[in-house]
């Protein structure tokens, strides 16, 4: 990986002092966590990294999507150990193409999952909104280091949805440090899945 290119598009946005490879962030990024993305239990365990402050997150984001974007290193597409993906919603309002990059977490039957946490954040992230809009975003373009493509995303209640969430704060389990720091009372949780024919 080419941690001067890295460095470029990650962060001279608010501690330009301090290089984001020397911080540990891993673009996703509340204290020594991750944000947006998990593990399934016992096998996808992340490493812990410093998060930056929540207002940061916007422009880090943007910068990580310009980055993986620019390559296909199998380094650069992970997030302190976390598999990335970039997905690509249509904006509810506006119509226009918005890119965000996220980690995932793969359940029990291989899906890929995101977690909508945006740090502990007191709103859900607007890229949530716009892929929960299935008039604007019947599926959603996903592109990872191997795959590329347009799945469906469905949001996951109940009993799927709490399997999921134990699963998920049993790997990695400042999950729930966000949960009991949003003013929310849940995080939205999605999986990603071939769209029927």
């Amino acid at each position: 990986i080419d941690i001067e290119k890295y460095d470029d598009h990650c962060l001279s946005i608010a501690h330009p002092e301090k290089r984001c490879s020397q911080r540990g962030f891993g673009f996703a990024g509340t204290e020594n966590y991750s944000v947006l993305g998990f593990g399934m239990a016992s096998d996808q365990k992340a490493d812990t990294f410093e998060t930056p402050p929540y207002d940061e997150i916007p422009a880090i984001t943007r910068s990580h999507v310009a980055f993986l974007e620019s390559t296909n290193d199998e380094e650069a597409w992970l997030s302190a150990g976390m598999k990335s993906v970039i997905i690509q919603t249509v904006g509810r309002k506006s119509g226009k193409a918005h890119k965000v990059v996220l980690p995932y977490w793969a359940d029990a039957g291989g899906h890929r999952i995101l977690a909508a946490s945006y740090a502990g954040g007191p709103v859900n992230p607007a890229w949530y909104h716009n892929l929960a809009d299935r008039q604007a975003n019947p599926t959603i373009w996903v592109k990872e280091r191997s795959f590329e493509g347009h799945l469906r995303a469905d949001l996951l209640v109940d009993e799927d949805y709490r399997t999921v969430w134990d699963g998920l704060t049993s790997d990695r389990p400042w999950y729930l440090d966000y949960l009991a720091k949003t003013k929310r009372t849940s995080i939205p949780l999605i999986r990603l899945i071939e769209p029927e024919a």
